[in-house]
């Protein structure tokens, strides 16, 4: 993908994009990534990971981790997000993915309208994920490195079938949870969950 949003006035910066996956879940950490990408490796094919397919994502997941000048993941557990409310855990993931990076950019170019605390002076895009390649190449490593955790907690939890859902509030997710209860992995401060503990 060619970067839709103008960077032009960032000429001389060393830019990364940043992105979160697994704001919306019931269960399971927030995950973000953080990327620099390399002028002299273009990857094609970059967009917002929710408009590719799984198998597209694990592949570009891939070219973005051998090319890139730099990536990071992290990610904020299940009780940070109960503690500090998931817009601030989600902020925290970015700043710690940031922090992680092995080279130390001039500017971060997060997704969405509201930027982390941190050293490196950051700038948020509104769907930054489709305007700029650095922020969409976070977004798919955040994604795949979710969904990856998804399949491990699966491998704990059968019984909720994270494997299919991720997580998310759907119909099957909402019926194991009924059946089963609450796990220690589900975020105990959302609203479904909540609902089970009375």
């Amino acid at each position: 993908m060619q970067d839709t949003f103008d960077l032009s006035h960032y000429a001389g910066e060393l830019i990364c994009g940043v992105d979160e996956a697994g704001r919306g879940p019931l269960a399971g950490p927030v995950m973000a990534a953080a990327v620099i990408l390399d002028p002299a490796h273009p990857i094609a094919g970059l967009r917002d990971s929710k408009k590719l397919s799984e198998v597209r994502r694990a592949a570009l997941a891939i070219d973005i981790k051998q090319h890139a000048l730099a990536w990071a993941v992290a990610e904020c557990s299940e009780q940070e997000i109960d503690s500090i409310n998931i817009l601030q855990a989600s902020l925290l993931a970015m700043r710690r993915a940031v922090e992680a990076l092995a080279m130390q950019p001039t500017l971060a170019l997060i997704d969405g309208n509201r930027c982390p605390v941190m050293a490196v002076r950051s700038e948020a895009i509104v769907k930054g994920d489709d305007k700029v390649a650095a922020i969409s190449a976070a977004s798919i490593l955040a994604k795949t490195a979710r969904d990856q955790a998804l399949l491990a907690l699966h491998e704990q939890y059968p019984q909720y079938a994270f494997d299919q859902h991720k997580g998310y509030p759907t119909a099957l997710h909402l019926a194991r949870l009924r059946e089963h209860g609450v796990s220690p992995v589900h975020r105990l401060s959302y609203a479904p969950v909540k609902a089970l503990l009375k």
